[in-house]
């Protein structure tokens, strides 16, 4: 028996649609063109400039700087040329002014505006059309068609969303500034994330003036990249050479003290990584960790026992990356547990070595991305030994020491004369 077509059901059938483009993964594209700020912090993480017509979503906690960096961002884009507009939704057009005062900012052509009416400041954009807005914030704006609080979930989803359409459709360059939750999570709907072509995440610990600015998404870059300011009396100054203003308050070298050499994006990175042991008078000890994963640190004491046999049963632990940096690679699973142990056995590593390698639970030290380039910047920073794993390709390292360990418990034994 032969079926019938199934019914499309009541009302008007849809229009049929146009053919879409198509074009084949061969085809040669020019890269899209990027405007230079001037600021080469800010233009690494952005992949090497602004794109036109790019949205940019800038996340950090409450007086981290963010403002501070933005107002920045777009004088100096304005002298370099963009039509630039800057539109704040938090705080007067005076308060904005005198704080591009305070940065010796006043003379810089950006054009000013403080409204959170999305359907005016469209209007706005679409009659002044700028080259590059930024609307600070993004969970301050509201549209009239959408029937709840500003802040609220279908209210930034709404605006994020009219926003990112417009930037597409006039070719202008959007950043727009979001609150971050707790969690250091930029609030709101996830979706406000996938929108944009950028993430960004301005971080920082308040007690220190280095800030980073971190991309977690980029569509037009690497993702990871990250741009080193230090705050100072007149905003925020970019750090050329991160890795020597990191290091800058190392003293004399002291027992729980070890350099990590990092990678942060495409730059290496050296950041010193400090450990304490003491006797805990706790039925169960502390374990305080600021600027590294707590759940890597509880993996690294385990195999430390179960591999090494140097148990950490009724000692609290203490784990800190000096200058307020975030450590996230697994290639630091061994200037932790170096760390931890010349802490634990009062055994200062000299002050010329550095340490990276990635600790698996069978104790093994495994290869870790970019050795070449860790070890070139250890010894451009005067650093002439290293204790790593064991290379794929070792390479020779004129002036340079490097003893490559197959696992943690050859560290143990030949560094600490622990075990």
């Amino acid at each position: 028996m032969e079926e019938a077509p199934i019914s499309a059901g009541p009302g008007p059938r849809p229009g049929k649609g146009r053919s879409i483009a198509l074009g084949q993964l061969n085809t040669q594209e020019a890269p899209p063109p990027r405007a230079s700020s001037g600021m080469d912090e800010l233009d690494r993480v952005l992949g090497g400039g602004l794109v036109a017509a790019s949205a940019i979503l800038v996340g950090g906690d409450p007086g981290i700087g963010k403002s501070t960096l933005l107002l920045q961002a777009v004088a100096a884009f304005a002298t370099k040329g963009l039509k630039t507009l800057y539109i704040s939704g938090e705080e007067a057009a005076a308060q904005v002014r005198m704080r591009a005062a305070r940065l010796g900012l006043s003379q810089a052509p950006v054009a000013l505006g403080a409204d959170t009416n999305l359907r005016d400041i469209l209007t706005t954009l679409d009659t002044e059309r700028p080259d590059l807005v930024v609307i600070d914030s993004v969970q301050t704006m509201w549209l009239d068609t959408v029937d709840s609080a500003p802040g609220s979930v279908s209210q930034v989803r709404a605006a994020a969303h009219e926003l990112v359409s417009f930037a597409k459709r006039r070719g202008v360059s959007v950043i727009l500034v979001g609150h971050v939750t707790k969690d250091g999570q930029i609030a709101g709907p996830r979706v406000v994330e996938h929108m944009v072509d950028t993430v960004l995440y301005f971080e920082g610990e308040r007690g220190h003036q280095f800030r980073i600015l971190r991309a977690v998404k980029n569509r037009f870059g690497p993702a990871d990249e990250i741009g080193v300011f230090e705050m100072t009396g007149t905003g925020l100054a970019q750090v050329a050479n991160p890795s020597a203003l990191f290091l800058s308050e190392r003293g004399t070298p002291a027992p729980g003290s070890v350099v990590f050499a990092g990678i942060e994006g495409t730059r290496p990175m050296l950041t010193e990584i400090q450990a304490l042991v003491a006797p805990s008078p706790l039925g169960t000890p502390r374990r305080t960790v600021v600027g590294l994963d707590g759940a890597r640190l509880s993996t690294i004491l385990a195999v430390l026992e179960a591999r090494c046999g140097i148990p950490f049963a009724g000692m609290d632990v203490f784990l800190n990356v000096a200058g307020g940096m975030r450590v996230q690679e697994p290639a630091a699973d061994l200037a932790v547990a170096c760390a931890l142990l010349s802490a634990r056995e009062d055994v200062a590593l000299p002050a010329d070595t550095v340490v990276f390698g990635e600790i698996s639970l069978s104790g093994a030290l495994r290869p870790v991305a970019q050795a070449e380039n860790r070890l070139k910047e250890a010894q451009k920073l005067g650093f002439c030994a290293a204790i790593a794993p064991k290379m794929v390709k070792p390479a020779p390292h004129p002036g340079m020491d490097v003893k490559q360990m197959p696992d943690l418990a050859g560290v143990v034994g030949q560094i600490f004369g622990a075990g």
